[in-house]
């Protein structure tokens, strides 16, 4: 008896503090409510499921961002980036008026600077993207820095492999982090390969128990490739053949996506985020070199570029905050494309305002889907979207996975960031924001040629779904915390 009364005892204390971490640790309101309840009246369960879901790990910074810990040259730095935005933002006062709001956040939350002079390549698909990635990798004279978040062993991840392992015996300092999760696939043999080929990889928060929800969690969902601290990519699309749809190689589902080439000073911040996370995954203490960073603008080109980057290390939901200012700062279109929508309040509300003011508000979502429950969840939105006077598009052609934004023909924004939870809170992401009239131009035709393949839900059918789907897209909504 007694110890069966000394187990209650030790079980009530340990409730109690988790209570009191919960009430502390949590900010909203409603989810400290849900949690206190799971946790008390579930036991065990309840609060083992709040420890896998609901710690709020912004707080604890899980690795530093900073390239130097001299605080002179920090300063110094933060006073470069400062001024340099600033001389931008007055260099190009009328035409940058209308997005001067979203620079001075990024400047102001994630210290990114606006950079110009650089030449911006809209990449469709893998077909697209893998030639112009080919023809850069080859061309690397002095490092080449990569960072994905799914890469796989197959034709187009084995001809890369082959690329970074010519460059690197040829002597070319070559990096390579890879998500243990999402690229659990290649680190047995393909990773073995790249080291004895000369290659330095290593996984981002390497994964012991596949099960560890933490680990499968704060995951790096960055696509990062930067060439001689020269050119860089980033966008959508893994290093995988199911983005290539040529022919040649025989997918089940036509996969559409959009990345993007930076020649010039825009990819100073990609270089920057991968050396942080590079530092991390390594343990080396590799210093803000200026081969690095090239600040030199392109002579043919003025397309002004902003990075935004930001995870579980943030202080601040950076990504979900720009995202938000840029819908919320339009005056007549907001074009959205994106496979995982599961917004939140903040973006929920920041479309309404949007389209209750007049804006025109186009979303582009799959119709085909690499996940059920995250589909059923993103469709309990739908309608509530549509009574504010959003379009929403299904595409039909295959699977979109495109995270594209474009707003009033000027701002255009290309990422890794899927506008859900999990995108703005639990993994590790970045975004290009651009800053010009013709690409954004150019972004926009791409959409509308997209909705062509698409079809424009109707709010009358929409309504008169039975009421079981309506239930089911509910209770899947529940679990968009998590997802």
């Amino acid at each position: 008896m007694n110890r069966i009364l000394l187990a209650e005892v030790a079980y009530v204390v340990v409730l109690v503090l988790v209570c009191i971490r919960i009430i502390y640790d949590t900010r909203s309101a409603s989810k400290t409510l849900a949690y206190l309840l799971l946790a008390i009246f579930i036991p065990f369960a309840g609060m083992i499921f709040y420890f896998l879901f609901g710690i709020n790990y912004r707080k604890r910074i899980i690795y530093s961002k900073k390239l130097t810990t001299d605080e002179k040259k920090l300063i110094e730095l933060h006073d470069r980036i400062v001024s340099s935005t600033v001389n931008n933002l007055k260099m190009h006062s009328d035409e940058m008026r209308a997005g001067e709001g979203l620079v001075n956040l990024l400047l102001h939350d994630n210290l990114s600077p606006l950079t110009n002079g650089n030449n911006a390549k809209l990449l469709i698909n893998g077909e697209d993207k893998f030639p112009e990635v080919i023809k850069a990798l080859k061309s690397a004279k002095d490092h080449i820095h990569m960072e994905y978040y799914i890469y796989e062993n197959d034709l187009i991840g084995n001809l890369i492999k082959d690329i970074l392992i010519e460059k690197a015996r040829e002597g070319i300092c070559v990096r390579f982090i890879y998500d243990d999760f999402g690229s659990r696939q290649i680190r047995k043999k393909l990773v073995k390969e790249l080291k004895e080929g000369g290659v330095e990889a290593y996984p981002f928060n390497r994964v012991r128990l596949l099960l560890f929800a933490n680990r499968i969690n704060y995951r790096n969902h960055r696509k990062i490739i930067v060439i001689d601290g020269k050119t860089g990519f980033t966008g959508g699309i893994n290093i995988s053949d199911r983005y290539i749809n040529d022919g040649k190689i025989k997918n089940k589902v036509y996969w559409r996506d959009t990345h993007l080439r930076i020649d010039g000073p825009g990819i100073v911040i990609l270089q920057h985020v991968f050396l942080c996370d590079w530092n991390f995954c390594s343990g080396q203490k590799v210093e803000a070199e200026r081969k690095y960073f090239n600040t030199t603008p392109m002579p043919d080109s003025d397309v002004r570029i902003q990075i935004a980057a930001s995870g579980p290390d943030s202080p601040n939901s950076t990504i979900m905050l720009s995202l938000l200012k840029a819908i919320t700062m339009a005056k007549k279109e907001v074009l959205i494309t994106t496979p995982y929508f599961i917004p939140g309040g903040s973006i929920l509300d920041g479309l309404t305002m949007a389209a209750l003011s007049g804006v025109s508000v186009k979303l582009l979502v799959p119709g085909i889907t690499d996940s059920v429950i995250v589909n059923k969840a993103a469709r309990s939105y739908y309608g509530e979207l549509m009574n504010a006077g959003v379009e929403i598009y299904i595409y039909r052609k295959g699977f979109i996975h495109a995270k594209t934004m474009v707003i009033d023909n000027f701002v255009s924004i290309i990422g890794t960031t899927n506008l859900n939870h999990r995108s703005f809170n639990l993994d590790f992401e970045v975004n290009a924001n651009i800053y010009d009239t013709a690409f954004s131009e150019n972004l926009s035709k791409v959409f509308y040629a997209d909705l062509r393949d698409a079809e424009k839900i109707n709010i009358e059918r929409w309504k008169s779904r039975p009421a079981y789907l309506k239930l089911v897209e509910r209770l899947a909504r529940l679990l968009s915390p998590v997802m």
